[in-house]
């Protein structure tokens, strides 16, 4: 009994166009199979093998992409060995698709390797101490890398030519090529001192005011440093401005634990003046005062009763002022306060007078670092002292408002009625 199949490709002998064309779509058809074999037998292993590592859920995609990249060499290489065995192919055409696909191949194995780079910075990632030395700018450096090896290896197959002759023009570019990548080298070198000198980290609280970029560094990167501002916009700024230009970085103040206070009590220089004998009695009941001022009137004593005669001239003695007693009384306020660090420096401190009052600053930190934490304890220290203030006969210097002009202007014309 004849075989039908044997009859067909004999028919096919005789229409050798016609051949060509089926003897290609089952090579075509024969490298999508590969093509779709591998992929789920390999996606099914590697899963089972991801599921087993700590990596889990979150390393997933990026080894489907790896997954589906290596697969696509296995249908190149069935096209690039099955072409030379078409009948009635031209010459030139099978060469032309054996550069192409192996041209296909280097690109992706290319994108492979980058994607197992990805990988490794995912891995990386996991330790406890990543933060402090963030390695994507020298993975990026090692994708260009690849990809600039790739591009010459995929041009030299699509010629026909030696890579080694295209090596050896590019010196002749060097110049034309740092030139072009000039960007690329500089952000190299910044990213290398960066991490060398431990200037920045993520999650560290950066300012840099000329760039209108205040918040936490969230990613550092071969070109860029990403930033997210406090008002929640992300701020992209290029790596080497970190080392050409200044900013502020406030790590020393969260390693430390305590966030400084410096803000000044602005203090009507009319209302300084000498404590009298019933304003000093009154403020002995106050607990924080009542050794300072039992102190200074022996010290004033024992200095005053050395002047003789002179001591009857009030002008030549040494009497309690109502600012420095207000400000012992801060200086004791703020080393009893329970929300400050009492390890670290504490200030009360009289600055230059100003056309705006007489500034007492206040120099000294919190035991927080939390923002919302510092605003509180910051904000019932000043309205407890701008509520005691007058205790002390003193006035805070405030700028005339309308309410004071009216009433300036009602005593006036009440003063003209009478």
């Amino acid at each position: 009994m004849p075989n039908p199949f044997n009859g067909w490709l004999e028919w096919l002998n005789t229409h050798p166009e016609l051949q060509t064309l089926t003897f290609c779509a089952l090579l075509i058809i024969a490298a999508w199979l590969s093509n779709w074999l591998v992929k789920r037998i390999l996606v099914r292993a590697l899963c089972r093998l991801i599921d087993a590592t700590t990596l889990g859920r979150n390393a997933q995609d990026l080894d489907n992409q790896l997954i589906k990249r290596l697969a696509n060499i296995v249908p190149a290489l069935i096209l690039s060995t099955g072409v030379g065995l078409l009948p009635h192919l031209p010459d030139a055409l099978v060469t032309v698709t054996r550069n192409v696909c192996s041209a296909f191949i280097v690109l992706t194995v290319a994108l492979a390797l980058s994607t197992l780079l990805d990988i490794a910075n995912m891995l990386y990632h996991l330790r406890h101490d990543a933060h402090l030395r963030p390695i994507k700018g020298y993975l990026q450096v090692l994708k260009i890398a690849g990809f600039a090896v790739a591009a010459i290896l995929m041009v030299a197959t699509l010629l026909d030519r030696s890579p080694l002759i295209l090596l050896s023009g590019l010196g002749a570019m060097a110049a034309v090529l740092m030139l072009i990548f000039q960007d690329t080298l500089l952000s190299l070198v910044a990213s290398v001192q960066i991490t060398s000198s431990d200037i920045i980290r993520v999650g560290d609280w950066i300012e840099m005011p000329q760039l209108n970029a205040d918040g936490d560094v969230i990613d550092i990167a071969l070109h860029t440093v990403k930033v997210q501002n406090w008002d929640k916009t992300i701020s992209s700024i290029p790596t080497k401005r970190f080392i050409s230009d200044p900013f502020k970085n406030w790590r020393g103040m969260q390693e430390c634990g305590g966030r400084r206070i410096k803000r000044s009590l602005y203090l009507d220089q009319t209302s300084i003046g000498f404590l009298g004998a019933e304003a000093i009695v009154r403020l002995q009941r106050v607990s924080l005062l009542r050794q300072y001022l039992k102190l200074k009137q022996s010290e004033l004593l024992s200095w005053n009763g050395a002047l003789a005669e002179d001591a009857q001239e009030p002008a030549n003695t040494r009497r309690i002022t109502n600012i420095g007693t207000f400000r012992a009384y801060v200086e004791f306020y703020l080393r009893q306060h329970p929300q400050l660090n009492q390890d670290m420096t504490q200030l009360v401190r009289q600055l230059s007078p100003t056309a705006d009052g007489l500034p007492l600053e206040l120099y000294c930190f919190t035991n927080t670092i939390a923002w919302g934490s510092y605003e509180s304890i910051q904000s019932d220290i000043f309205d407890h002292l701008l509520a005691i203030l007058p205790e002390f006969g003193l006035r805070v210097f405030q700028h005339p408002s309308g309410a004071d002009m009216r009433e300036l202007g009602r005593s006036r014309a009440a003063q003209t009625a009478h």
